[in-house]
């Protein structure tokens, strides 16, 4: 099989369109068996599953797998799967499973491979498993793991005796609050020895001398001091972490996964599935976190030469995927910005920006900002990490004359310096193919630039030292060792940075502040987007196509009525300025402070209605995420405490609520409006659509957890029984129930299930001619040359009159598969076309 996106288009079966369906302990795979008729009946052609794979205990998401080689026995068992698959099969449905070959969950002793390394150290078979950097400087940490989860340093623990020897699930531990840790079996003295070999706890001689060596304080530090790990408190883990994690998260450890024998043991249940027929598509979790994407991917490729496999690669508005990737694309978050562009107002841009300046006294300048975040990030976050890279710099350096005297300071700034100008989240240099790739050299170069022009006060030297190790035009196993692990960082540094600080920070507009966007930039021109899907069609035509994410800030319905606020910036800012007034009162020492006033409001806009509980659940993770007043790891209870009471009382207050719906009330039906194209577009354009699981009606979510709340099917079912007889003028009458977004995924689905030729990788993507006063409220694009999609934007400003914008529709005799109606050739009125529905779906009849 030849490894191209071309060839997947012939060799891989396809999905229709997917539903992302998140499982664990509430939600199981006969509760998905349930609904498999539901999701045959609304077109879904595959399931798209959260991670399947054993978990830690009461893992809500799936994705700190500990053992993968079982399922996930919360979720249900092998038989429960296999009829699930059936179920899918009987209707011509699949599943598609998501993979994450990052990292796995190190919380307790249901990994084994991990328990194993923390018993036996490097002379555990699993040592080589975990990235782990087992010569650390830190004499402390030499040939020993850290495990900073203790609540207090390890002195004080001790001494409140708080660490002590027990069972545990029959074997003898050590054990401190609700964690266990292991004994190795050579560090035990001889009573500990027989001890640690009965299956449990008998007799009153064993439970004295487990009594007598945990008050024996000298004795049980000498013992816990014998182990391969060392203990401290969970804020070392910030400056001194010895192993490589997901992002800043300690309990989630690193893999090497570029070892093969890793990469088969860890993928061999998932081949069995493959093997069963159970599985026909994979996506792949954070690919940038690995040592090697492309290696990766290609023996993935070769345990699956038939599957759809989809990766979690977050691109930039100029960045493409690898072409060499044997994949079908990426997980559609550079669709979701583009779609969710085309509905922001560029009008809005410059009032929406001094607004924001003068209420707020934030900067307007997002770049600055973005930059600012990433190297604090770097600075705060990634200590462990940074101070790795300085090690092999400074020896690097010593083999240069020119450098040979640097400072580490300096080698550090420069470092980060450079990391933080990079624009993209990693770049894919492989030493052993000899060269990088000329997109590479554009971004790392582009990079250099940036960062010499930061760092006036740093040797320029040291960028273009720089350069050329990550352009590989020094070389040696150092510098190879230096380059695979910058970019394992650099992905790292941007989501924590950008998505989960910066996006909390500019708050100029929240719609924009989405997972892969760029909240500087203000809207998508119509060209600009039908320039992006003809580029799609003709290389990943079979990409993902998603608007709504587990992970994603905000839902796709939220993010649509807070674009309406381009559209009306002086009414949108009189009513901050008057809520503001209002609530003045409710606020303590300045606290909460503006900005995360202003996020306050626009969040009860785009979600309302949206519970007190809900509203402070979401705004405390946003100040935290923020960083600005507060944090996660270091909570400021006075401003924690002032922000619940500010959120609490507000909405306690009848005046405000009654001011707050008065508002939003004339923005209900353009919101609608606006999800309805989105879905439209999402459902016709070039690639695969995912509809997350809620998002069949109007989902108002928030970012995890609040988007992962159980859904109601059981309503969802309801309505698509009652719908079937309704026409498309009765079905707009009921859209405050969500009803046309369900009746418009069927639809659209239905058209793709029954004329697939319209819309797969072969075929084609055109425009067509709009004009008249109101053109440029019109999104038109024709597929296969047999379909046509019209969707409204800006809706506020068009007022629900099109004047006299018409479209062209080619030469043939078309149907409206939303309303029944037959239009003909020629120019056609937008105001006729979308009279009964605000959308329109045209199919050639004739065949032409």
């Amino acid at each position: 099989m030849t490894l191209n996106a071309s060839s997947l288009v012939f060799d891989a079966k396809v999905p229709r369109a997917t539903c992302r369906l998140q499982f664990n302990e509430h939600f199981r795979l006969r509760d998905a068996l349930a609904l498999v008729p539901y999701l045959a009946d609304l077109g879904i052609s595959h399931v798209y599953a959260s991670p399947l794979l054993t978990a830690c205990p009461h893992s809500p998401h799936g994705y700190d797998v500990c053992d993968f080689n079982e399922l996930n026995p919360e979720l249900g068992t092998e038989e429960d799967l296999g009829e699930f698959v059936a179920a899918l099969r009987e209707r011509g449905m699949g599943l598609v499973l998501d993979l994450v070959p990052n990292h796995m969950g190190i919380g307790g002793p249901e990994n084994r491979w991990w328990w194993d390394v923390l018993t036996w150290g490097q002379s555990s078979p699993f040592a080589e498993y975990f990235d782990i950097d087992w010569e650390s400087a830190d004499p402390q940490l030499r040939g020993k793991v850290l495990v900073p989860v203790l609540a207090d340093t390890y002195q004080r623990e001790r001494e409140r005796g708080e660490l002590r020897l027990a069972y545990h699930e029959g074997g003898l531990v050590l054990s401190c609050a609700n964690h266990f840790f292991p004994l190795a079996p050579p560090s035990l003295p001889e009573r500990l020895a027989q001890i640690s070999r009965q299956p449990q706890v008998t007799g009153n001689e064993t439970a004295g001398t487990l009594r007598e060596l945990n008050a024996n304080a000298t004795e049980l530090d000498g013992l816990i001091r014998r182990q391969h790990y060392h203990l401290a408190c969970w804020h070392e883990g910030a400056g001194k972490l010895n192993y490589r994690r997901f992002f800043n998260v300690n309990t989630l450890a690193g893999l090497r996964m570029e070892d093969k024998g890793v990469f088969y043991e860890s993928h061999a249940l998932v081949c069995a599935w493959l093997k069963q027929g159970w599985v026909d598509g994979l996506r792949v979790d954070h690919p940038d976190g690995l040592r090697d994407p492309g290696q990766y991917l290609r023996r993935l490729r070769s345990l699956a030469p038939k599957a759809w496999i989809i990766v979690e690669k977050i691109l930039q508005t100029e960045e493409s995927l690898p072409e060499a990737w044997p994949v079908a694309g990426s997980t559609g978050y550079d669709f979701l910005n583009r779609v969710n562009g085309l509905f922001v107002d560029p009008n809005g841009e410059k009032p929406l920006t001094e607004f924001y300046a003068q209420f707020t006294g934030e900067s307007s300048d997002y770049g600055s900002l973005h930059h600012e975040k990433k190297y604090r990030a770097l600075n705060e976050l990634f200590v462990p990490e940074v101070s790795r890279l300085c090690g092999l710099l400074l020896g690097i350096a010593a083999a240069h004359v020119r450098f040979r005297n640097l400072k580490r300071e300096e080698i550090r700034d420069a470092m980060m310096e450079l990391a933080a100008s990079l624009a993209v989240y990693r770049t894919y240099v492989r030493p052993q193919d000899g060269a990088p790739g000329q997109s590479d050299v554009f971004w790392i170069e582009q990079a250099e630039t940036a960062a010499r022009r930061q760092r006036l006060d740093l040797d320029p030297e040291l960028f273009g030292l720089l350069r050329d190790l990550l352009l590989l035009r020094l070389r040696g196993e150092q510098e190879s060792e230096f380059v695979a692990r910058f970019q394992q960082l650099t992905g790292a540094v941007t989501a924590k940075g950008v998505e989960d600080t910066a996006f909390y920070c500019f708050n100029r507009l929240l719609s924009l502040n989405e997972v892969g966007g760029d909240p500087g930039h203000f809207g998508v021109a119509v060209e600009e987007f039908h320039d992006a899907y003809r580029r799609q069609q003709a290389r990943w035509p079979n990409s993902m196509l998603g608007t709504s994410t587990h992970d994603t800030k905000r839902s796709e319905d939220v993010r649509a009525r807070l674009n309406l606020l381009s559209e009306i910036p002086e009414r949108w800012c009189e009513a901050v300025r008057r809520w503001s007034a209002m609530n003045e009162p409710r606020r303590r020492n300045q606290w909460p402070d503006r900005n995360i006033e202003y996020l306050f409001y626009q969040t009860l806009v785009g979600a309302w209605p949206l519970s007190t509980e809900r509203a402070v659940a979401y705004m405390e993770k946003a100040a935290r995420e923020a960083r600005q007043h507060t944090s996660w790891a270091k909570r400021i209870k006075a401003y924690d405490a002032a922000l619940v009471r500010f959120v609490t009382s507000t909405l306690e207050d009848p005046e405000f609520r009654k001011d707050l719906q008065s508002f939003i009330a004339p923005l209900m039906e353009a919101g609608y409006l606006n999800s309805l194209a989105q879905m439209l577009i999402k459902a016709t354009a070039p690639g695969v659509p995912d509809f997350y699981q809620g998002c069949d009606l109007w989902d108002l979510s928030l970012v995890d957890p609040d988007n992962r709340r159980q859904v109601d099917f059981e309503l969802r079912k309801r309505m698509l029984a009652e719908m079937k007889t309704l026409s498309a003028e009765e079905i707009w009458q009921r859209r405050d129930t969500g009803l046309p977004k369900l009746w418009l995924i069927r639809q659209t689905l239905t058209l793709r299930r029954n004329r697939p030729e319209l819309f797969d990788g072969s075929s084609r993507y055109d425009t067509l001619p709009v004009h008249g006063a109101k053109e440029r409220h019109a999104v038109v694009f024709m597929r296969g040359q047999g379909s046509i999609t019209v969707v409204p934007r800006l809706a506020l400003g068009l007022n629900d009159d099109w004047a006299d914008t018409t479209v062209e529709i080619p030469g043939g005799t078309w149907r409206n598969e939303l309303t029944g109606d037959d239009v003909p050739e020629g120019s056609i009125a937008l105001a006729g076309l979308l009279r009964k529905f605000p959308v329109a779906l045209l199919v050639r009849k004739d065949g032409r």
